[in-house]
């Protein structure tokens, strides 16, 4: 780390900016954070500051598709930036123009707070414990004034709490108590919800319930080694653990794929993987090469926003909705991955670059991890009338992009997947472990809760995201529509439908963002087509189109009037397609919840309300942004504790018409026998595999 900023200062020293990259969508380097922070702190120069945010501003679509296909100029390198002034409400942001070493916009924004950092999570824990009134809240608990080292607190974005709004930049702490450092506190709550103003660094109001709940006094339930051996550790099987033999990923002729800086080519797929603090990876100018032909697919695909609303009406827990990415930062909260533990095989890493408080450049190593794995059959088929033995078999590869990150007591792993088929899938798995509240020995969780261990009480939620897809299939103007599975109109015994068997598609084109409201419809399978409308396809006769197949679509369960639906309006609709816009200080129309999402009541036009406006904009046939709700709804069960295993909820993008036959033929089959190999006794391809063979020789199948 030391080098790092010693490397970073020399870079700075001079008057001249650092080098910017090869690739206009690379995350900032260390170099430039700095450079980027220096130029702010001479701005700000007398005033007391602290760094929250510093990301590159990515260049506007159009000039970046004159630098890429017109051979135009390189676009500025930006740098967006957001601060907090000590003794100043709201924040400060602007961009700074990195090659012109000068900010070029400037605004500071009253009634709004920014986006929390692990720093501020880390710090609220040492605020709590040192407060005479949380102090005297944990005594009425039944905890000790010199256990007080004990206590812990999952440090919680407020929501929005009428009582301050966002005159003061709050969290909210959710108290745990841990009896060794070692336990997991989960499974001892504490009743009551320190405030705590994180400019001031001081707790300025304590929620009691009504009820006081002592902390239980039951044994912790934990998931580290040594619990697991005290739990089920016997004399023949001291761990405790079921004997398992690792799976071992090896690749001896190394990877099918190549990267160039952050540009990646696999399988005729082409993109940039990009990383920043808020949505963490980003998928950009993801093209595909169809037989020499390079084919654009999507400019930029990336999760936008989540909420996790909880489901107890009692106070305060309705405070409990997190918007985690516009609130926290999918990219603020990522994990540094651990080879052969969080990815397996063949691995390729990148870093990414923050800001600390005070400007200096930090590394998270190992934020995106990219890897192959099997993908199973690919495709297959045996004829019959030799028996079988005229078949062809092709195993299948995926490349998986992916990133974890921890919002307090959940971890989100983010695993992007590109097929050979040409599909692109997004699998979400939620692990890590429930949020609990302690539950009195002769209380009811009642129906908004489950006990899940005694005194534990996990209150149901919901898991949504937001998928933003900014598609350019063949081209920069596109349209979308629903698709559903229909019968056929005409009754049995018509002559248009003699034996009633008769079904098709019925698609639907939006033409305005009124029409793109839509929600998931299962009795008719219901699918979404993004298209383009000028690209038809030589044998279908239908347009280049990807097909969106999501089935993971509960319906948002907070009410209309709530204030998850207020400050989440995106979630409350499967879908929603609004023209793309790429203006403003911050990013665009990038965030459903707006730009500056923490303390937001929900009132006003912000992010996706004011994007729908009336919903008049016309959305066919031009550049469109098709944003997509989905997840998952959780009523907890004691199997989710003391730590939950992944919970697996996915998407996929399928191609349809976009190809004059399949993608998966130009990829060599495992096994290939001919009709007439067959015939004359003659062999075909075979690839044949050992370790299988060996699974059933010698001494492992002795008993």
């Amino acid at each position: 780390m030391e080098r790092l900023q010693q490397l970073a200062r020399q870079a700075t020293s001079a008057s001249t900016p650092p080098k910017a990259p090869a690739h206009p969508l690379d995350p900032l380097s260390p170099q430039e954070i700095q450079f980027t922070t220096s130029i702010i702190k001479n701005k700000f120069a007398g005033h007391s500051i602290i760094f929250n945010t510093v990301s590159l501003k990515e260049p506007k679509k159009n000039s970046y598709y004159q630098w890429k296909e017109k051979n135009g100029p390189l676009p500025p390198r930006l740098a967006y930036f957001a601060i907090v002034e000590l003794g100043v409400s709201g924040i400060h942001e602007g961009v700074v123009d990195i090659g012109a070493s000068a900010v070029v916009e400037s605004k500071s924004i009253e009634g709004v707070q920014p986006i929390l950092t692990p720093a501020d999570l880390q710090s609220t824990e040492d605020i709590v414990r040192s407060n005479p009134e949380v102090i005297k809240q944990c005594e009425i608990s039944g905890i000790s004034k010199d256990e007080m080292h004990k206590v812990y607190c999952d440090a919680w974005t407020i929501g929005y709490d009428e009582r301050w709004g966002a005159s003061r930049r709050l969290q909210q702490a959710l108290m745990y108590f841990r009896a060794d450092e070692d336990e997991s506190q989960y499974s001892h709550p504490l009743d009551f919800c320190p405030i705590v103003d994180m400019n001031e660094k001081k707790v300025i109001f304590i929620d009691i319930p009504n009820r006081r709940r002592p902390v239980s006094k039951h044994k912790h339930s934990s998931f580290h080694p040594k619990h697991i051996a005290e739990k089920f550790g016997t004399k023949e099987n001291p761990s405790g653990y079921v004997e398992d033999k690792q799976i071992n990923i090896t690749q001896p002729e190394g990877v099918s794929f190549n990267m160039n800086g952050r540009v990646m080519e696999w399988s005729n797929f082409k993109f940039h993987i990009g990383f920043n603090y808020r949505e963490g990876i980003v998928l950009s100018d993801i093209t595909y090469n169809d037989h020499g032909k390079e084919r654009p697919l999507f400019h930029r695909i990336s999760l936008s926003e989540m909420i996790v609303p909880y489901g107890s009406p009692d106070f305060p827990h309705q405070r409990k909705h997190a918007l985690d990415i516009g609130e926290y930062g999918a990219g603020n909260c990522s994990n540094s991955l651990t080879r052969s533990c969080d990815c397996k095989g063949v691995i390729h890493y990148l870093d990414h670059y923050f800001p600390d408080k005070d400007g200096n450049a930090t590394t998270l190593q190992n934020a995106v991890c990219i890897h192959e794995e099997d993908d199973g059959l690919l495709y297959k088929h045996s004829d019959f009338r030799d028996d079988f033995q005229t078949s062809v078999t092709v195993r299948g590869k995926r490349l998986i992009i992916s990133h974890i990150f921890t919002a307090a007591n959940y971890e989100y792993c983010v695993y992007w997947i590109l097929r050979q088929d040409g599909t692109i899938k997004l699998e979400v798995r939620l692990t890590g472990i429930l949020n609990t509240y302690v539950c009195a020995e002769d209380e009811s969780s009642g129906p908004w809760g489950t006990v899940v261990y005694p005194q534990v009480n996990a209150h149901n939620h919901q898991h949504l995201f937001s998928l933003r897809l900014h598609p350019r299939i063949d081209g920069d103007n596109n349209s979308a529509a629903t698709s559903d599975a229909k019968p056929s109109p005409y009754p049995t015994g018509s002559v248009e439908n003699m034996y009633g068997n008769a079904f098709y598609a019925e698609k639907n084109t939006f033409k305005t963002v009124k029409d793109s409201i839509t929600n998931f419809e299962s009795k008719t399978s219901r699918s979404w087509d993004i298209f383009n409308p000028s690209s038809i396809n030589e044998y279908s006769g239908k347009p280049a189109t990807y097909k969106l197949v999501s089935t993971f679509c509960p319906p948002l369960l907070a009410q209309e009037g709530s204030l998850v639906r207020k400050r989440a309006p995106w979630a409350a609709n499967t879908t929603q397609v609004v023209p793309y816009q790429d203006e403003g200080l911050g990013y665009g129309r990038l965030w459903p919840s707006g730009d500056h999402v923490a303390q937001w009541s929900g009132d006003g036009p912000r992010g996706m309300r004011e994007w729908v406006g009336k919903g008049t904009d016309n959305v066919d046939n031009t550049d469109i942004l098709f944003f997509h709700t989905f997840g998952i709804t959780h009523f907890p069960s004691p199997e989710d504790f003391p730590v939950m295993p992944t919970e697996i909820f996915d998407l996929m993008l399928r191609p349809r018409h976009l190809f004059k036959e399949s993608a998966a033929l130009q990829f060599r089959p495992s096994n290939a026998r001919t009709t007439s190999e067959v015939k004359s006794n003659r062999p075909g391809l075979q690839t044949l595999d050992k370790a299988s063979r060996l699974a059933f020789t010698g001494d492992c199948c002795k008993k």
